[in-house]
């Protein structure tokens, strides 16, 4: 990722009270609140009423300007959620499926580094291209991930999975040290 030396460091996430829906519903179920303290399965917009954490770019960086590092935690596929979600909503105005695709696969990739690399910081990058956005996570290690088979009754190791069966293109670029982990969805609104 030659020209990406333009990185921040990501504050620490801080826990964020879940308020209970007030579409009048959840899951789009008319007259079903969501129980306080009850997380929003991530991706979904926020219910209305409830202001988008737009200033996510200004707290952690701007992802589509240069690499926003992440550092080597959990919380950081939060993070990585709602830049996402900030990035495709708001600034690009595409759908709120392609934003729930994107936020999904992104919290894989950054799981998947979080979980093996043992790395101290990632990458986090968004890119724009005609008819197309590409999520990039970049980290220090060279050892490429690996699709493996899923079964029925798998608590974990579908992370690659979904990124191969959700995204248009996905994979990986080897760097001189460490790789970006990458996918691609179809944006038509491009």
């Amino acid at each position: 990722m030659a020209g990406a030396n333009t990185a921040r460091t990501a504050p620490a996430p801080e826990d964020e009270p879940t308020p209970a829906a007030t579409d009048g519903g959840s899951g789009g179920l008319p007259g079903l609140a969501q129980p306080a303290g009850l997380p929003r399965p991530a991706g979904l917009a926020q219910p209305a009423g409830l202001p988008e954490p737009a200033d996510v770019l200004a707290e952690a960086g701007d992802p589509t300007a240069g690499e926003v590092r992440l550092p080597n935690r959990p919380e950081s596929a939060h993070t990585a959620r709602r830049l996402v979600r900030s990035v495709l909503l708001t600034r690009w105005g595409l759908s709120t499926a392609l934003a729930e695709d994107a936020v999904l696969l992104v919290s894989e990739l950054v799981g998947n580094a979080v979980r093996h690399t043992g790395a101290q910081a990632l990458g986090l990058r968004l890119r724009r291209q005609r008819g197309r956005i590409r999520v990039e996570v970049r980290d220090p290690s060279r050892g490429l991930p690996c699709l493996l088979p899923v079964h029925e009754f798998d608590v974990s190791g579908r992370g690659l999975f979904l990124v191969d069966h959700l995204s248009d293109r996905w994979g990986v670029d080897l760097l001189p040290h460490g790789k970006t982990t990458w996918f691609e969805l179809r944006a038509e609104e491009c």
